[in-house]
């Protein structure tokens, strides 16, 4: 079973490097929202410092959302999402799979560019490093509910639209608790309780989400 999902990988992968533009793009919106914030805001430290960590993750929510509306659109366009649906595996690995593929290509290379972001707002070295650990854990939740809206939106002309309409509320939790981990890193004070609840959504979201797809992409194909 874990073979296919490995080819799958794989093509995702080198598929990205093929369309270079989409994947640029959503980390250059990251990076402009997040520089932009500081020239229009007091300069400050302390009021950088008490705003930058929940702008920089609006700016990556939103960048995710940019890149989400293409996680099945490709494939629906030439017709493999059919062929994937149809496919002996189980749907549900091959979707994870996907939405794999997607956290790699976005958020990895958003975590490399977020310490460079995080200095226009003056936050301490441990702070920077509960952003990254903040990101690391909630970011793949979002990736998983930002899944379930591509499959539902995946047949849609308009889908961005709806696919953001759904999408955001069903992120806040996931940016609450993720810029709140953040808040506490620079006032020096206990991390812990925060960055377990991001934890705990993204392996929640890891248990359930996969079904929520697979059904979904089944609704939107019949």
């Amino acid at each position: 079973m874990i073979a296919p999902v490995w080819l799958l990988l794989q093509r995702e992968m080198r598929q990205s490097f093929r369309r270079w533009s989409d994947l640029i793009s959503p980390l250059v919106f990251f990076v402009v929202v997040a520089s932009l914030f500081p020239l229009a805001i007091s300069p400050a430290a302390d009021v950088l410092r008490q705003v930058g960590p929940g702008v920089l993750w609006v700016a990556a929510l939103l960048s995710m959302l940019l890149s989400m509306n293409r996680l099945f659109r490709d494939d629906y366009e030439d017709g493999s999402l059919e062929q994937l649906v149809l496919a002996p595996q189980p749907l549900v690995l091959l979707v994870l799979g996907k939405v794999l593929a997607h956290w790699l290509q976005m958020v990895l290379p958003l975590l490399l560019l977020t310490p460079a972001v995080a200095t226009a707002y003056d936050l301490p070295g441990e702070a920077t490093w509960v952003l990254l650990l903040s990101l690391l854990l909630g970011t793949p939740a979002l990736s998983l509910i930002g899944g379930i809206t591509a499959a539902l939106t995946v047949g849609l002309r308009q889908g961005a639209g709806v696919l953001a309409v759904l999408l955001l509320p069903l992120s806040i939790p996931v940016l609450i608790f993720g810029s709140r981990a953040t808040d506490l890193a620079v006032s020096g004070m206990d991390t812990t309780g925060p960055l377990m609840l991001l934890g705990a959504m993204s392996i929640l979201a890891a248990s359930l989400a996969p079904f929520g797809i697979a059904a979904a992409l089944r609704v939107s194909l019949d």
